[in-house]
């Protein structure tokens, strides 16, 4: 824990490398300020939301965690967990669940959970991004055109239906906006300028949204002023509040009937499900974007530290308002590009947010909502590794294709709790199955030159991990022997792991050689899974079984076993 902070302060930096580190913080900050809005839009909570999430989850979780780079925030990976969780429990069901998501990956990070990256196959983490982003690109649709629709309920195809529905309502002002903003996103990286293009963005397509209303009559756009109010300690305004986040329990904050959601084991229950899948999905995106930070900073985190870093932000965020927070990768990049090499510029960049919500908030609230779609419809593109996509069914082979289109589709069409369950099952089967076809069973052949084998014996060279898996596979060879045949020996040098179904299997095919009045040698076993056997009796039940070391040795007890 807090192993980056004290990697860094042991480190000693240099003035040169703190004012690298301010100056890369601000720039992110920059990058971080309409992302953070956006995502919390996206989730269906208010813009506040997500700069509440940057703040406090920014700055706590790049103090505990284990990676000096990451920039944690909202994401949009968890932008399609989290609506439908605000659809029908509110905001305070939303931070309930990141609470407890907190908790969940303090804990992986404890049980040494840190490699959990390395365990989750590529096919699934592609079919899970790119679905999100195909979610998440669908539902900007409406602000994106300005599209007259009340609310977006029920599953993806039912969703899709009620915009496709609502395609005769576009609104040509909304349009026009959307598109200038996204062809700035699109064209802006060529003039390869430091500023981040969004922010360049979102200051034209205001402020011709702006001049447009004064000069043209029926020009009106929707903005985050027009859309959004707040209410807070009788301070009334439209945007976002200028105010600092406070405290509050989670559970005090309304639900989806307006009344404060409570506590209580019914919710908790309820909500697990979703606790589960954000702190799963936060884990595999924090330490995938400690390991892409590692490849450009030539830095190591720790993965430990950092699940437990994840977790602790995750646990106070909520208690001021923020979002589930993850490591953004985006941000992160940006980070080490721009001179961050320390915990310092996710802290500057905490700060940089904070000032804004003081100072900027009068003139957040022109940005307009189409604009805000236009930028999420990028951050959709982004994430969703098309060309990795494409590139994995063309080469991949068919199971792995199979996961990849499976995940995807449970993506899109049902939830993230549903595809993460599924295709983490999938990635566990398929990894058992490929262990099964590397563990192999052959007789070695009497006459072969490097032995002198004792006649009426048959030697099989088994290799490989017997688990539940495999053992049957394996050892079913075993249980079908020549009449003339004395002794079997099984040279298990190879074995790398015996768990109780092969120790299960291995006593039904001792018993059965036992009973046909055939001696059962195991040679060169582990001393640990010879130790195995003997607790579970093996020697003892049967008499006609004995160890050896060597093959030789093997012969040797073959030769004075009666016939």
């Amino acid at each position: 824990m807090l192993s980056a902070l004290r990697k860094s302060i042991q480190s000693k930096p240099s003035y040169h490398e703190i004012q690298a580190n301010v100056l890369a913080g601000l720039t992110v900050g920059v990058i971080a300020l309409p992302l953070s809005m956006a995502l919390a839009i996206a989730s269906g909570v208010p813009p506040q939301h997500g700069l509440y999430t940057a703040i406090v989850a920014g700055i706590i979780i790049a103090l505990s965690g284990g990676s000096k780079v990451n920039i944690s925030g909202p994401t949009a990976a968890f932008v399609v967990i989290l609506l439908p969780i605000v659809q029908q429990y509110g905001l305070g069901g939303l931070l309930v669940s990141g609470f407890m998501a907190g908790f969940i990956l303090v804990l992986m990070g404890v049980g040494k959970f840190g490699k959990l990256i390395e365990i989750v196959p590529y096919p699934v983490i592609v079919g899970f991004t790119s679905g999100i982003s195909v979610v998440i690109a669908t539902f900007q649709i409406g602000d994106f055109l300005g599209l007259s629709i009340e609310s977006l309920d029920g599953h993806y195809l039912d969703k899709l239906s009620t915009i496709l529905f609502a395609l005769p309502t576009l609104a040509w002002q909304e349009t026009i906006i959307g598109v200038l903003t996204l062809t700035v996103l699109l064209v802006w990286p060529k003039f390869r300028s430091k500023i981040p293009g969004h922010l360049v963005a979102l200051l034209i397509a205001s402020t011709a949204a702006w001049l447009l209303s004064l000069s043209v009559d029926d020009f009106s756009v929707a903005t985050i002023g027009s859309r959004f109010s707040f209410d807070i300690n009788g301070v009334v305004g439209n945007g976002i509040p200028p105010i600092l986040p406070t405290f509050e329990w989670p559970w005090n904050l309304p639900g989806a009937d307006g009344a404060p959601i409570g506590i209580s084991f019914e919710l908790i229950r309820l909500l697990l499900p979703s606790a589960i899948t954000i702190a799963i999905l936060g884990a595999l995106e924090s330490l995938l974007c400690a390991v892409v930070a590692d490849g450009m900073s030539g830095k190591k985190h720790n993965s430990n530290d950092e699940l437990i870093g994840q977790g602790i932000g995750n646990i106070v965020s909520p208690l001021f308002g923020g979002l589930p927070a993850t490591a953004a990768i985006a941000r992160t990049a940006a980070n080490v590009k721009t001179g961050g090499s320390l915990p310092l510029s996710s802290v500057i960049h905490g700060l940089f947010i904070l000032l804004s919500i003081l100072l900027l908030t009068p003139l957040l609230s022109y940005i307009p909502m189409a604009s805000m779609a236009a930028l999420l419809l990028m951050v959709a593109w982004n994430m969703s590794e098309a060309k990795y996509f494409i590139r994995t069914v063309k080469i991949a082979p068919r199971d792995d294709v199979v996961v990849l289109i499976l995940c995807f589709l449970l993506t899109v069409l049902f939830d993230m709790t549903i595809a993460v369950g599924v295709g983490i099952g999938l990635a566990a089967m398929l990894f058992i199955r490929r262990s099964i076809s590397l563990t192999q069973t052959a007789e070695i052949e009497a006459d072969h030159a490097d032995y002198d084998m004792p006649d009426n014996t048959v030697v099989y060279d088994i290799n490989g991990a017997l688990f539940f898996g495999s053992a049957h596979k394996a050892l079913k060879t075993i249980a079908s022997v020549r009449p003339d045949v004395r002794v079997v020996i099984l040279d298990m040098s190879e074995v790398t792991l015996l768990d109780m179904s092969a120790i299960v299997a291995m006593e039904s095919i001792a018993n059965d050689l036992q009973q046909k009045n055939i001696a059962l040698i195991i040679n060169s076993l582990q001393p640990r899974m010879i130790l195995k056997l003997r607790r579970a009796g093996i020697r003892k039940k049967i008499g006609k079984i004995a160890f050896s070391r060597t093959l030789n040795d093997s012969f040797e007890l073959a030769r004075k076993m009666p016939s």
